[in-house]
């Protein structure tokens, strides 16, 4: 069974009188373990795209199926756990608590689900996510104190403390230099080899390089995908 199936997602904006059309049918399937990059320039459709499958948005029409349960009409709560307890998030943007230490901001998504774990606990999932990340001597740094790529690593390290079963990454790379920018891909790709379904989000070719299937959205409709199964 796939990790996702889409069967012919639409999305409309619905702005006054004027519709919008995002999305105008997409249907496919990612399966676990997969390394996929979703592609297209600004304004194709991918980050709408991302948005649906990382239960963020409602798809218009169509059907969303995550592990095999019907998502893109589940209530708001069960859409919050399984965003919360499913899937974990990076952006391109940091996203990090500037007063907080970087193993506060790590283990603060445990205080929404994981009410049964003692603080005891909660560190040291924590301490374990950033010493994966290679960040375990800079886990009671607050983000002023970390390079750029230092703080990424922490907000992965962050999308990681649940144990998702897929990464969802969009633009990851954009406030990174370029040595800082290939760190960080080779950090997903051996997440992806531990087993972590990774989706990428990017308009960058180079990056998307690193993904082992690239899926290019444009106009709102996926026009190859050339690792489909």
């Amino acid at each position: 069974m796939a990790l996702i199936e889409l069967e012919n997602i639409t999305k409309t904006y619905f702005l006054g009188e004027i519709d919008v059309p995002v999305l105008k049918g997409i249907t496919l399937n990612i399966g676990q373990g997969e390394y996929v990059a979703l592609m297209g320039a600004s304004g194709s459709g991918k980050s709408t795209l991302m948005n649906i499958l990382g239960c963020l948005d409602r798809p218009t029409d169509g059907n969303y199926l995550f592990e095999g349960e019907e998502l893109g009409r589940a209530s708001g709560d069960r859409r919050a756990m399984i965003r919360n307890q499913k899937i974990g998030f990076v952006f391109q943007s940091f996203n990090l608590l500037a007063r907080t230490s970087a193993l506060e901001n790590v283990i603060m998504p445990l205080a929404y689900t994981a009410g049964k774990l003692s603080h005891a606990e909660r560190r040291r999932r924590g301490e374990a996510a950033l010493e994966q990340v290679g960040l375990a001597d800079r886990m009671h740094h607050h983000p002023s104190q970390l390079s750029g790529g230092q703080q990424q690593r922490v907000a992965i390290a962050r999308a990681l403390i649940n144990h998702p079963p897929v990464l969802f990454a969009d633009e990851p790379t954009g406030n990174l230099d370029t040595k800082t920018s290939f760190e960080v891909m080779e950090m997903f790709s051996n997440l992806n080899a531990a087993g972590i379904t990774v989706i990428l989000v990017t308009h960058s070719d180079e990056i998307a390089s690193y993904a082992k299937r690239q899926i290019r959205v444009k106009d709102g409709l996926v026009i190859d995908d050339g690792g489909a199964k």
